[in-house]
């Protein structure tokens, strides 16, 4: 072989070493990324659905989960595999597959234990008796309890079905809010840290540090409460969520449409839910509508009887001469706030008045029948119906 021969040969060699090197290189750089690829998928898949084990046994101490408003089976399971409750989400979704009470699980909070089987948790999470925090408003409620004069019975207020609803049992320990602290803070708390909505401000902030400023911004209905928050945080998402109900429901557009603020029309039903029947709702929101256009004072019993410990139907002439901000046998137009927490009845009756010229009304029997009309005449012989009848007492 010359040596030209040689060199070409030499350099031959060469190049076909450097390309295996190359290969080599990146096959060793394939099997890398493949190597952590599969580390990261690897991680990915148990952290999200936890090593394909369940837990065996009573399980451990009870914790709180919330569940959230929207969330599917698959996010309630991620809620629980984050709290320790069950080991595995895919284990827990093969065991809730199919229950129609799991499927219908209400957002809330619930107490389950911790480190159970994934069918214990669907059997502890489908149990009532561990949801915790659900507090019902009735429509017609004040903040405060009302005492009834004649039966001495008590009606639990608004601040003491919070305080009922926030109660919790966890290992051993009982806690429970105060309806005193829900009031304090009601009244050494600011408007805007309570949420009170911007519509609701300007008459909120006029009552300075009376608690019964909040009075109606906490509607009539179902609400969830965190048992572990306090006072002050628990009020301020009760007002917010209201709020946010309200915005919904169209009230504040329709208020501006009839001419009036937001927080008149609240008042104007909580009116509405305090004087009558809800087959007359409507009528009683004309009648409203009809004496602030006279003018003319509404003089609503329930508005002398709203400040007062003792409540009755027929209000005595001391009552009614009292000077107070709800009295509206004492002062021209609405209330200085609602005087319940409304329904969605009320709200709408508030919002749509039932044609009609009728200034007073009355309930004749105790069936409920009311009756409307325009002559002032006519409705003193319709109160001697009612005093015949007993539903009113002559004596007042």
């Amino acid at each position: 072989m010359s040596r030209t021969q040689r060199a070409r040969e030499n350099r031959r060699r060469r190049q076909l070493n450097r390309h295996r090197r190359i290969a080599r290189g990146l096959g060793v750089a394939l099997i890398v990324l493949v190597a952590i690829a599969g580390v990261f998928l690897g991680s990915k898949y148990w952290h999200s659905s936890g090593p394909v084990v369940d837990f065996t046994g009573g399980g451990g101490e009870q914790v709180l989960i919330e569940v959230h408003e929207g969330d599917f089976t698959t996010a309630i399971a991620e809620t629980m595999l984050e709290a320790g409750v069950i080991a595995n989400v895919g284990t827990f979704l093969g065991a809730a597959q199919g229950n129609s009470a799991i499927a219908a699980i209400q957002p809330g909070f619930y107490r389950l234990r911790a480190e159970i089987p994934a069918a214990t948790a669907v059997q502890q999470l489908a149990d009532p008796q561990n949801r915790v925090g659900k507090l019902v408003i009735p429509e017609g409620r004040q903040l405060d309890d009302t005492t009834d004069m004649k039966t001495d019975r008590v009606t639990p207020g608004v601040f003491t079905l919070i305080a009922e609803a926030s109660c919790l049992d966890l290992n051993g320990d009982r806690t429970c809010l105060k309806a005193q602290d829900l009031r304090r803070a009601a009244e050494i708390e600011t408007p805007q840290a309570l949420s009170v909505p911007e519509w609701a401000l300007g008459p909120v902030s006029k009552l300075g540090r009376d608690h019964r400023r909040l009075e109606g911004l906490i509607t009539a209905g179902t609400w969830n409460v965190d048992p572990t928050a306090s006072a002050p945080t628990v009020l301020s998402k009760l007002i917010s969520q209201s709020s946010a109900e309200l915005d919904k429901s169209g009230l504040p557009g329709t208020a501006v449409q009839l001419g009036m603020t937001p927080y008149e029309m609240l008042v104007v039903a909580s009116l509405v839910q305090r004087e009558a029947l809800p087959q007359d709702f409507a009528k009683v929101a004309r009648v409203i509508d009809n004496r602030l256009g006279e003018p003319q004072r509404l003089e609503f019993d329930s508005t002398v009887n709203y400040p007062l410990d003792r409540q009755e139907v027929a209000t005595t002439d001391a009552d009614r001469a009292k000077v107070t901000p709800w009295n509206t046998y004492a002062s021209d137009g609405l209330p200085a706030t609602p005087i319940c927490s409304p329904g969605t009845d009320a709200l709408h009756a508030a919002e749509h008045p039932e044609p009609g010229d009728w200034l007073y009304f009355v309930t004749i029997d105790k069936d409920g029948t009311t009756l409307f009309t325009h002559n002032y005449q006519q409705h003193l012989n319709n109160i001697e119906m009612a005093l015949d009848n007993g539903v009113l007492d002559s004596s007042r």
